[in-house]
């Protein structure tokens, strides 16, 4: 039964499903679920640091269960979309509630897709990397792709890493700097990866131009079907989704640091420049992802196999309490900057 135990990232997007049901105030049921429940159960229920044993960590990663819990996200994130795109064609739908739907929709597009996008990008199947890729559709992220599995996990920690927030860069500069870095990112990537393969920009092979046709078509789609309205509201939707993603981007690597060896070159990734978080809510809801320094130590471990090591350093609360004190710099910088390793700030 405790194997169970992550259907609880599916409480998400049950709520998404009452508050687009219900209207009025239930809309906002989904971010008050999300980021005031969640973070007061989290200062309830304690801190988890046991790891597995070699023997159960085997049998854990020889139940298809696990992955199958993954792969039900990918219909359930695209019924929640025409589900959204439905309910907000009706008369009479007051702007306060359109709001709190694309805040609800996002939050299920950055919880159930794109992370769990994130955790099937990292697998070899090609099955499992297509359902990945296609959860980070909605979210108009699909270049994340590219720049989280070539970039990111080789130049975490660094400042060429867009996804890595420097010391005092508050939560809303990083949007800005991440967002568009990143991108930009993916295009240098995939253009080495072409010419490493003797092809050229306009190639087949070349999947940045693929994923721009997939999202341009998918906003298409919407378009002919549901309109300026459905068309608004898919964009605004995937916007808080992917902002959704940076925050926790934000707090993964807020001020850590790799160093440069006397060579030159920045020192391995280790499980010291990731934060670590053991809050089992925001474990069990994120699928693991809490335990980010394990997930850089050995990026194709899966999310149930994942360790906690003593050496990292570890988040007072969890990812979503985190993610709740970021959008206030002065609180996070009040209680973080006194946590970052003093060896590892660059300002």
């Amino acid at each position: 039964m405790k194997d169970l135990k992550y259907l609880a990232a599916f409480s998400i997007p049950v709520m998404a499903v009452i508050g687009l049901l219900s209207k009025g105030p239930w809309v906002y049921l989904t971010p008050f679920y999300a980021f005031v429940i969640i973070p007061l159960l989290e200062l309830v229920f304690p801190v988890d640091t046991d790891n597995l044993s070699s023997e159960e960590s085997e049998n854990k990663l020889k139940k298809q269960l696990f992955d199958w819990l993954l792969y039900l996200n990918l219909p359930v994130v695209y019924a929640l979309v025409f589900l959204g795109l439905y309910q907000v064609l009706n008369d009479g739908i007051e702007i306060y509630e359109l709001i709190g739907m694309c805040l609800s929709l996002g939050i299920v597009l950055g919880v159930n897709g794109i992370n769990v996008g994130h955790e099937l990008g990292h697998r070899q199947q090609t099955n499992e990397r297509f359902i990945g890729k296609a959860l980070l559709l909605p979210s108009l992220y699909m270049h994340f792709y590219i720049e989280h599995n070539h970039g990111h996990h080789l130049h975490a920690a660094t400042p060429e890493d867009p996804a890595t927030a420097r010391y005092n860069q508050s939560v809303y500069s990083f949007w800005f700097t991440s967002v568009f870095r990143q991108y930009i990112n993916a295009w240098k990537i995939q253009k080495k990866l072409l010419k490493n393969s003797h092809n050229t920009v306009f190639s087949v092979k070349n999947d940045m131009l693929w994923y721009t046709v997939f999202q341009l078509g998918y906003l298409i789609a919407i378009f002919l079907v549901f309109g300026t309205i459905g068309l608004l509201f898919a964009v605004a939707s995937a916007v808080i989704g992917f902002l959704l993603l940076e925050t926790v981007n934000y707090i993964e690597h807020y001020g850590l640091m790799r160093l440069k060896t006397k060579s030159g070159r920045y020192e391995r990734v280790k499980e010291i420049h990731s934060w670590n978080s053991n809050h089992v809510i925001g474990r069990i809801v994120l699928y693991e992802l809490t335990r980010h320094s394990d997930h850089h130590y050995k990026s194709s471990k899966k999310y149930q196999v994942l360790d906690c090591h003593n050496e990292s350093p570890q988040m007072p609360y969890g990812y979503p309490t985190s993610m709740v004190l970021a959008m206030v710099p002065p609180i996070w910088f009040s209680i973080m900057n006194k946590r970052v390793p003093k060896t590892m700030v660059t300002l």
